[in-house]
């Protein structure tokens, strides 16, 4: 007979995985705070949402909050092809709503 050792993620009496790694189990119970915390963010959020979008949402933003954070400056140099933040030319409002009306040339 063999013995295996489970560890159980359960929230609110309901089974959610189950894991033979304790830190695996450990590391998707904190998954599932987040997840939750960020549901009760979303409640107050400017998009109306029902439960279920927001519950699935909270769990996606959870599952890829590496993607969430500020990209990571690398040693490597950027390609041509790619211009640099400072490169990009910088438009106000103001700007952009003058670039919608006719321009007078210069010359008449």
């Amino acid at each position: 007979m063999a013995v295996i050792l489970q560890y159980l993620v359960v929230r609110n009496g309901i089974e959610k995985m189950s894991f033979t790694n304790k830190k695996e189990a450990d590391a998707y119970d904190k998954l599932l705070d987040l997840a939750e915390h960020l549901d009760t963010v979303l409640i107050d959020a400017p998009v109306s949402l029902n439960e279920a979008d927001r519950e699935a949402l909270a769990l996606y933003l959870a599952e890829h909050q590496a993607k969430l954070s500020l990209p990571r400056k690398t040693a490597a140099k950027k390609s041509a092809s790619q211009p640099s933040r400072e490169a990009l030319p910088v438009i106000s409002a103001n700007d952009a709503s003058a670039a919608d009306e006719p321009r007078a040339s210069a010359g008449h």
